[in-house]
């Protein structure tokens, strides 16, 4: 009869798991207060202390330290190691579920002591952890909850096998390595930043051929961005690349929205009432640099959209789900790239770039902090059309690089300009884009005017509203710009730069 070892501080999901241990016939062995937990819902099980022979002491600090539970973990399954347990009246443990003492947790409050910290470093936990995933090859590790019921239906079924058991065993080390490394900074007082990467997918090259490159994600076996490739030629650095601030930009809006990405610069962006109707208008924004992009959609992929798709050369297209029908409509498209995410939701909440000898770690960009106010500058205030164009132009420039314009009518990118090392050229690029469009249309800037020059050519233009940062030692020239044009300008306090 096979014996599992159940020894959790989070006890999320264990009865079920113990339940279903027991109804196959397995022996429960377990430590006080989880012990505890399985009587009061009537599961039979022996605990810690009882088997072997010592009682838990210091106040809880020692628990499972003892040769019964480790002799029982690391034993082999040879006669040698059988007899040598068998004199001391031992018993194979084959199945170990565990998780630790919530340290991150606890030393992120900011009234946490450090008699408290310490007291929350688990020492008995982490060495089940080591000693099963050592021992992998014949004991089963379960350190994450949403283990446990994979791994009993394959006990159910009778298809555990050494590489499930290998696969647990490296969340156990990795675990464990995390969890050193979180004490470390905590008693060090300096931050420390490790890196583990897990190989998720050789490319063919890096942004050219004479580079190489590879795609590591941070959760073993978890595909690019986290999403599902569907169907298309495989991958490339530069496709990951603009898949992923296609997918930052299009999970910033509400309502269905579209963005097109060439080049890691959005092309188009636009929200509507419908898919179809936001795809038409992200690419009429500029359907030439359209060509050979990236599509992002904060809806699932539908019909309709997919059919307008279609006709148009893309490299990928990214949607939280694809419609049965979009899919029979894109599988002729045998080359096109589809990824299914599993969410609209962006993790992790930082972004990393390296440089040389060195990283840059920074939290992401979700846009205005829940504090920031805008102020009406201008004489004239904004309509309330103007006004829900400039909300959209202000969150479709944050994606865009810097030096950042961008001209909207509507919840529709009608001109984009950035990237470039001055601003009234982005403002010139907007308009070369944008064309009659732009007469009407509202701008909206991720950084202030140094000068006038960007507001008087975007009045030129027929720029009827603007929206800003504000903040230059020359805002009252571009204030007055806007006066002389009769453009409303909002000052919003807050810069948007993308390099």
């Amino acid at each position: 009869m096979p014996t599992a070892l159940l020894s959790v501080h989070n006890k999320t999901g264990l009865l079920e798991f113990a339940t279903g241990l027991h109804e196959l016939g397995w022996t429960l062995l377990a430590s006080g207060g989880t012990a505890r937990l399985l009587r009061d819902n009537n599961l039979p099980v022996t605990e810690v202390a009882d088997y072997t022979g010592s009682p838990e002491i210091l106040g809880g600090r020692v628990k499972t330290l003892h040769p019964a539970i480790h002799g029982g973990l690391l034993a082999r399954p040879t006669d040698e190691d059988a007899a040598q347990l068998h004199e001391f009246g031992w018993g194979y443990i084959d199945l170990v579920t565990v998780n630790l003492y919530p340290f991150e947790q606890v030393t992120a409050r900011p009234d946490c002591t450090l008699a408290e910290a310490i007291e929350n470093i688990d020492i008995g936990g982490v060495t089940l952890i080591r000693a099963a995933a050592k021992n992998h090859a014949r004991v089963t590790l379960l350190c994450d909850p949403a283990d446990y019921m994979p791994t009993l239906s394959a006990l159910r079924a009778g298809t555990l096998t050494e590489a499930h058991r290998r696969t647990l065993a490296l969340k156990g080390f990795a675990l464990t390595a995390a969890y050193d490394r979180a004490i470390y900074s905590y008693l060090a007082g300096e931050e420390v930043l490790e890196l583990h990467g897990y190989a998720g997918q050789k490319l063919r090259y890096g942004e050219n051929p004479h580079q190489s490159a590879a795609l590591f994600t941070y959760t073993p076996g978890e595909g690019p961005l986290g999403g599902h490739v569907l169907q298309g030629k495989e991958l490339s650095y530069n496709n990951l690349l603009d898949l992923d601030a296609a997918w930052r930009a299009v999970v910033s809006f509400e309502r269905p929205s579209i963005v097109i990405v060439k080049h890691l610069s959005p092309c188009g962006i636009a929200s509507a009432d419908s898919l179809s109707e936001a795809y038409r208008l992200a690419l009429a924004s500029d359907p030439i640099s359209a060509f050979g992009g990236i599509i992002a959609s904060n809806r699932p992929m539908d019909e309709e959209t997919a059919l307008l798709i279609k006709d148009l050369f893309v490299e990928c297209v990214i949607a939280p789900g694809f419609s049965s029908a979009a899919l029979e409509i894109f599988a002729h498209k045998k080359n096109l790239r589809l990824l299914d995410m599993p969410n609209l939701e962006i993790t992790p909440r930082f972004e990393l770039r390296s440089i040389t000898r060195g990283i840059l770690r920074q939290s992401i960009d979700f846009g205005d902090p829940l504090a920031t106010t805008w102020q009406v500058v201008s004489q004239r205030a904004p309509t309330d059309e103007e006004t829900r164009a400039l909300r959209f132009a202000w969150k479709a420039c944050q994606h865009v690089k810097s030096n950042s314009i961008v001209f909207a009518v509507g919840e529709a990118t009608v001109g984009i300009g950035g990237g470039q090392p001055n601003r009234v050229d982005c403002v010139r690029i907007a308009i070369q884009r944008a064309g009659e469009r732009a007469r009407g249309a509202v701008m909206a800037s991720d950084a202030f005017f140094p000068f006038p020059d960007s507001v008087q050519v975007a009045a030129e233009a027929g720029i009827t509203a603007i929206i800003h940062p504000g903040g230059s030692v020359r805002d009252a020239d571009s204030i007055a710009a806007a006066n002389a044009a009769g453009i409303a300008m909002l000052t919003t306090g807050v810069r948007h730069f993308r390099h």
